[in-house]
């Protein structure tokens, strides 16, 4: 039985779950290998799109190789990477918030839709204040010693 057929036949009365709407869906992804051509979509837009993305990237690189020049323990640079990392994820969920905001609300002005945004934007600026604070203490003792 198609995904069709078990609409219609349970009539038009409630809400259709959402497994059955899968047809409407724009394009779904019939193994991993399109699954990851969509995620590497979704990190490319982010990139060419985002300015804040792009300055994220660069000071996460730039953490890292300093942490690399100055031989920190493997367990050191890990942390490093990963609130980088953490700082580019919640740049990306901001970017996707706020696209579906904007196709909610479309052209016009709402209260909710701006404490969306804002609440969003304030996430990535507290995940990279945290980055800083941890590079930091990582970091500038060992640069501090070389100097």
């Amino acid at each position: 039985m198609s995904n069709k057929s078990i609409i219609s036949s349970q009539g038009t009365s409630g809400p259709e779950p959402a497994r059955l709407k899968r047809e409407l869906s724009f394009k779904v992804a019939h193994n991993l290998f399109v699954s990851f051509k969509y995620a590497w979509a979704g990190l490319s837009y982010t990139f060419l799109t985002q300015r804040n993305f792009r300055i994220h990237t660069v000071i996460g690189s730039v953490a890292l190789s300093l942490g690399l020049s100055l031989h920190l323990e493997p367990v050191e640079l890990a942390v490093i990477a990963l609130t980088s990392g953490l700082v580019l994820v919640m740049e990306l969920l901001n970017t996707a918030l706020e696209a579906v905001v904007d196709l909610t609300v479309e052209q016009t002005y709402h209260e909710l839709a701006k404490i969306a945004k804002d609440c969003a934007a304030a996430a990535v600026l507290v995940s990279a204040m945290a980055a800083v604070v941890i590079a930091g203490f990582l970091i500038i003792p060992p640069l501090i010693s070389l100097l």
